[in-house]
């Protein structure tokens, strides 16, 4: 019995222990909304005449670190990185191993942006820096200002912003194949903050970068600089905002490629706006080739009657740059014919019905095609065919709510290959006019510029009607769908009616854009009518 009373003793004893110990972790209470707190470091913040291999820094509680790669910034850049540990685990220190052989008299910056988290909570100590100097002194200067996208209304992130020191070894192209003197980043912001900078003259740019290596890539690259020389201490403050814009490239043909049968592919990178293809191979009397761009890619299509020849050659030139490129011909297969209407169910006001195709048409038969409205009343029409895409517009007088059936029988529609259609047949209506809104711009065009003013929609700001004026004018927009627009003015100062980017070698700005405050992303209702002033100063 005693053997039994003890057991049972020793089992309650347990039990209550392990119930006490688990009462000493309160359930609930307040949530941990507390930052990480840095507290000491060895060699010590802001250490001068630093000679180390290693840094440790140490906080308050378990920290990790979160984003390093995009958040981490040293300045100036090394050559070999340094080596951050731990990550991926928490710790209540950071440890830095320096690879690199450091510059004497300089100031360095470790920016760990918001990469510090809590381990719990992941509450962020923002912009936390560890920042020592190999000289006698800390440089404490500073610099700030604003980076905004030439041509978006969304507020660039991830911007690399970089100063370089002007000295008697500096050059224009020292951006294409050196790093900077400093480094700062608007990872989460419009805004930039250079810190600890050293008193002297500077050019200063931003770079969006697609490998963030602070070498300018033209190819892939935006870039957005300040025409004027910095001057710290003076220009602590960059008054105008860093304007980024994609540099258009030089043409440069790459190459010919049959893709099917009777159609080639050239493609190129640049601006082909003067590029043509010149056939040098002798071909038939009968020999059609039609050419047109490619939207989505820089390409130049080019369908052609097939021919028995096992290659072809041509002469590829745009302005100045000629190429002479033989394309063999080893595809045995057409492609057959396929064609869809440009609308689904709705017919708008401002939209034309086109008939869209894979193959250049290059013959109607209209007798072949037939229009009726919702009363069986035939429809007159005419057809155009655009020279930029394959497409065929069919153009009739709209009425409102109206449903209307648009029939090709078979032969309607003939290709370059002499391909023909199948039977096609849409059903399609138009709304009322009372469905549809309306903008009205009295724009003030104080010194007489040249203006493009665009009216866009949806995230990828398609443009919906364009207008050029150079006088104070009232444009109307009419017969709107029900969405969100936008408005802009775009300063056309060469007069070419369309927008040109910069070119920082050449010191050229991209061409000046300005949204307007009050049609920005606005929602238009249907049937509802919107007036606003647009001064362009």
């Amino acid at each position: 019995m005693r053997i039994v009373s003890k057991f049972l003793f020793l089992v309650v004893l347990v039990f209550f222990a392990s119930n006490c110990a688990r009462t000493g972790t309160p359930e609930g209470g307040p949530k941990d909304e507390e930052a990480p707190l840095f507290v000491t470091a060895n060699p010590a913040y802001e250490s001068i005449k630093f000679d180390k291999k290693e840094i440790k820094i140490d906080f308050n509680e378990y920290i990790v670190l979160k984003d390093l790669s995009k958040q981490l910034v040293v300045s100036p850049p090394m050559k070999n990185p340094p080596l951050i540990s731990p990550q991926g685990s928490p710790s209540k220190f950071i440890k830095i191993e320096i690879l690199d052989t450091l510059k004497l008299n300089t100031t360095y910056i470790f920016n760990f942006g918001n990469a510090v988290q809590d381990n719990n909570e992941g509450n962020k100590l923002e912009n936390f820096k560890y920042v020592f100097s190999t000289g006698d002194y800390i440089d404490s200067l500073t610099a700030k200002g604003i980076v905004k996208d030439a041509r978006s209304l969304k507020n660039p992130k991830d911007v690399s912003v970089l100063l370089y020191r002007i000295d008697s070894a500096f050059n224009d192209s020292i951006i294409y194949k050196e790093k900077p003197s400093y480094i700062t980043n608007n990872i989460d912001s419009v805004g930039f903050n250079f810190t600890n900078l050293r008193k002297g003259k500077y050019l200063m740019l931003a770079l969006k970068e697609s490998v963030s290596d602070y070498i300018f890539n033209p190819k892939t690259d935006k870039i957005g600089y300040v025409t004027d020389t910095i001057q710290l201490p003076k220009d602590s403050i960059i008054k105008k905002s860093i304007i980024l814009f994609k540099e258009e490239q030089p043409y440069l043909f790459k190459r010919g490629k049959e893709v099917t049968k009777g159609k080639i592919e050239f493609g190129f990178e640049g601006d082909a706006k003067n590029m043509q293809i010149n056939m040098l191979s002798e071909v038939p009397k009968d020999f059609k080739s039609i050419s047109k761009f490619e939207k989505t890619k820089d390409t130049l299509n080019f369908w052609f009657t097939p021919i028995e020849a096992d290659s072809l050659n041509f002469i590829v030139s745009n302005n100045n740059f000629i190429d002479t490129v033989t394309v063999k011909l080893r595809k045995k297969k057409l492609d057959s014919l396929i064609m869809n209407s440009s609308i689904k169910n709705t017919l708008h006001f401002r939209d034309t019905f086109f008939l869209t195709s894979n193959n250049p048409i290059i013959k109607i038969d209209t007798s072949k095609v037939s229009l009726f409205d919702k009363d069986t009343v035939a429809v007159n029409y005419k057809t155009f065919r655009s020279k930029k895409e394959n497409k065929i517009g069919i153009i009739f007088n709209k009425k409102p709510k109206d449903k209307y059936r648009f029939k090709a029988f078979p032969n309607a529609f003939n290709d370059i290959y002499g391909i023909t259609n199948d039977t096609l047949n849409y059903n399609f209506r138009t709304k009322e006019i009372e469905d549809y809104g309306r903008i009205t711009l009295k724009v003030n065009n104080v010194n007489s510029k040249n203006l493009i003013i665009e009216l866009l929609t949806g995230k990828d700001q398609l443009v919906i009607e364009r207008k050029f004026i150079n006088t104070s004018k009232t444009i109307i927009f009419d017969l709107l769908e029900p969405k969100n627009y936008t408005i802009r003015a775009i300063i056309d100062k060469n007069k070419n009616n369309k927008w040109d980017t910069g070119n920082f070698l050449k010191k050229q700005l991209a061409e000046t854009i300005i949204y307007h405050d009050g049609i920005k992303d606005a929602e238009l209702r249907a049937n509802y009518f919107l007036e606003e002033i647009f001064t362009i100063d």
